[in-house]
């Protein structure tokens, strides 16, 4: 697991290190270049020919004592300030006068050669306001020149706590980072301005942030293993639940099958697929482990019945917007007590009807355009307000919410959030999403709470993600590609 911080939540850890800890700003200074160097002689940088463009504030103070530890290590360095001096930072001073000291130069424009790295230092997590003018140029120029780009601690007009660009952007091959990864590097489009992210240790605790719930968390791979629930030598079937699965109208076969074959790979003990009565031959062929129980038309007391055999159950996939949809979907939510996934058109229908969620036990799974229709909001303003307004959203209705977009967020009340960082362009595609609702769903059936199962459900599925993506490329895969890919990944969990 690692924290995923904005500016002011670092600014947070640095002042509480300095103030709070006694670790002098000065300390953590030198700490952040000598590590951002090591990092990038790891990297296999070419550094023989640097450029390290140097800005007023601390992250120029980080660039000057990068310059002086690659001259002292024998590497030619070209170093340009491209800040004023009235507002230099005391620490940039210092380091300044220390450069200065050794003989090194420092200019104010850069000169146009052939250097193989570039180095930014100019502006740091502090911006926000949009880059424009003489800083806008010199950030183009940095841009164009030759040789790898270096940002140090974020690339200079990456917004550090949203990733929107601020007018203009340094674009970096590597970004070295202290603590712990900003926002703007984790989310688009500040992710692919940063190239690749190493976080480096400077003296600053990331425990610190563990029992903030504002702070944003995701998880790795190594952490897999832990969360997943266990399998006991002596169970049965019933020990890892009975789902019920409210899905496919007619013609929709592919979801239910897709959303009960995720559950069933995951670890779901018995499933029953409660359908249109057209869909059960093709779903007792495709998925004969599943009991197929159809309907030709609503019947409260038959759903009932259903509801009240199940431990979990999951509606929407497929499930069409028609008057019996609807009352499925209503029934469903107004009379289950049990944990409960809705999904797709399920979201669809509960649009104008969010009362019937309130304080329910429900975990929903709606992309940007699903929310909006949820919230009455235009799709810019989800996208743009997402981390205030999915937080409001689970408070006002006592629920779960797994809001999905390129990084997935996972929001429950008084939780941390969850933005999940696995996955990747060749999941777009038709039935990803009910994959990923059976992923859940069969992890529910397994005892994991709403908030745990809606986390690591949403990993589990980009990790799936990425192992197809890694048998077949970036275009072809599918969602039954998805399926396949459940079991490759936990096996690896197992040996």
């Amino acid at each position: 697991m690692r924290y995923l911080l904005t500016a002011e939540q670092m600014k947070s850890g640095d002042d509480k290190t300095i103030h709070e800890i006694g670790v002098p700003s000065m300390v953590l200074m030198e700490r952040a270049a000598l590590k951002s160097v090591e990092a990038l002689e790891q990297e296999g940088l070419d550094l023989s020919a640097s450029l390290i463009v140097c800005g007023s504030g601390n992250n120029g103070g980080d660039g000057f004592a990068i310059a002086r530890m690659l001259w002292l290590k024998g590497y030619h360095v070209d170093v340009v300030f491209v800040g004023k001096e009235a507002s230099r930072s005391d620490e940039t001073r210092q380091q300044m006068k220390i450069l200065e000291n050794y003989q090194v130069s420092i200019d104010n424009t850069i000169t146009v050669r052939e250097y193989s790295i570039v180095i930014d230092a100019v502006f740091g997590i502090g911006i926000t306001r949009e880059i424009k003018g003489a800083y806008a140029d010199i950030i183009m120029q940095m841009n164009r020149l030759p040789g790898k780009k270096a940002a140090i601690d974020i690339p200079s007009g990456i917004h550090a706590s949203s990733g929107q660009i601020m007018g203009v952007a340094f674009r970096a091959d590597v970004t070295v980072t202290f603590a712990c990864e900003k926002l703007g590097t984790f989310l688009f489009p500040g992710h692919e301005y940063a190239g690749k992210t190493i976080v480096a240790d400077i003296g600053i605790d990331p425990a610190m942030f563990r029992n903030d719930d504002d702070v944003c968390f995701t998880y790795e791979p190594r952490d897999l293993r832990t969360l997943l629930p266990k399998r006991r030598p002596n169970s049965h079937k019933g020990t890892y639940g009975k789902v019920l699965m409210i899905t496919g109208s007619g013609g929709m076969a592919g979801a239910a099958y897709l959303s009960a074959r995720a559950a069933y790979e995951t670890g779901a003990g018995l499933i029953r697929i409660y359908t249109e009565k057209e869909n059960q031959a093709i779903l007792q062929i495709l998925l004969p482990e599943a009991i197929i129980k159809p309907y030709a038309a609503f019947d409260r007391e038959e759903l009932q019945q259903q509801l009240d055999w199940a431990d979990i159950i999951a509606i929407g996939c497929g499930l069409g917007q028609s008057s019996t949809a609807a009352n499925l979907l209503t029934e469903t939510v107004s009379y289950c007590k049990k944990p409960c996934v809705i999904d797709a058109d399920g979201l669809n229908l509960l649009a104008g009807r969010t009362k019937l969620i309130q304080n329910g036990n429900f975990l929903l799974t709606p992309h940007i355009k699903e929310m909006a229709r949820l919230m009455k909001l235009s799709v810019k303003e989800v996208m743009e307000k997402r981390f205030a307004i999915l937080p409001d959203f689970v408070r006002k209705f006592g629920i779960v919410c797994a809001l999905k977009d390129t990084r997935t967020l996972v929001a429950a009340n008084q939780q941390p959030l969850y933005l999940n960082a696995s996955g990747n362009a060749a999941m777009a595609k038709a039935g990803s999403g009910d994959v990923l609702t059976g992923i859940i769903t069969g992890l529910l059936a397994q005892g994991m709470s709403l908030y745990e199962a809606g986390k690591t459900g949403v990993y589990l599925h980009g990790l799936a993600g990425d192992e197809a993506r890694n048998e077949k490329g970036s275009y072809s895969v599918s969602a039954s590609d998805l399926t396949d890919a459940i079991s490759k990944v936990l096996k690896e969990t197992e040996e």
